[in-house]
């Protein structure tokens, strides 16, 4: 499948973030509307990747094998709704460590970009935290702040920099898909 990718946080953005970190796959449960959002995303023709820090593999609270499960159980509640991932980029560090894929470094967007073969610049990054908007600008993306998860909480001045500002992923989806009908600036002044 080729199309525009969509780049998704996954704790507070498509998964209820009840505790600091979700080790456990039986406690993952999917926001309300998220799955049917990015099915209809799906359907629209956009690629769906997740990029996630992911520090408690780090900190020996979480295993690589128990983050798969985790996983495999976010790709089945996604499947129930018909929606579908392209990929799950993960950092497993610890924001200390200063390595090049804990966002807001750019690394996992150059790693999704690399294996799903996209231009960085034309994809949107959605997120519910400052570094999800970091991120976006750092690479060149569109931004899209989530008010689920962190988003409801964060400053003012994080809200202004992101491109988008939207209640949830549902409202999300509507919007970028809204963008993308809307005529290109020079075709309404051509």
């Amino acid at each position: 499948m080729s199309g525009p990718v969509l780049l998704l946080d996954r704790d507070g953005t498509i998964v209820v973030q009840e505790e600091r970190y979700l080790t456990e796959p039986s406690r993952l449960r999917l926001l309300p509307g998220a799955g049917a959002a990015l099915a209809r995303l799906r359907r629209a023709g956009y690629r769906l990747a997740v990029l996630t820090n992911q520090s408690p593999i780090e900190r020996g609270l979480l295993t690589w094998e128990r983050l798969r499960a985790i996983h495999r159980r976010l790709i089945e509640e996604l499947a129930r709704h018909g929606a579908e991932l392209d990929g799950i980029f993960v950092c497993p560090h610890r924001p200390e460590r200063g390595c090049s894929c804990r966002k807001p470094q750019p690394g996992l967007v150059w790693q999704a970009a690399a294996k799903l073969r996209f231009d960085p610049k034309e994809s949107w990054i959605i997120g519910d935290n400052a570094c999800d908007v970091e991120l976006a600008h750092a690479v060149g993306a569109r931004s899209v702040l989530v008010l689920t998860g962190h988003g409801a909480g964060l400053p003012e001045a994080v809200r202004a920099r992101a491109d988008l500002v939207v209640p949830d992923l549902a409202a999300a989806a509507e919007r970028i898909q809204a963008e993308l009908r809307a005529p290109r600036r020079e075709e309404v002044f051509a």
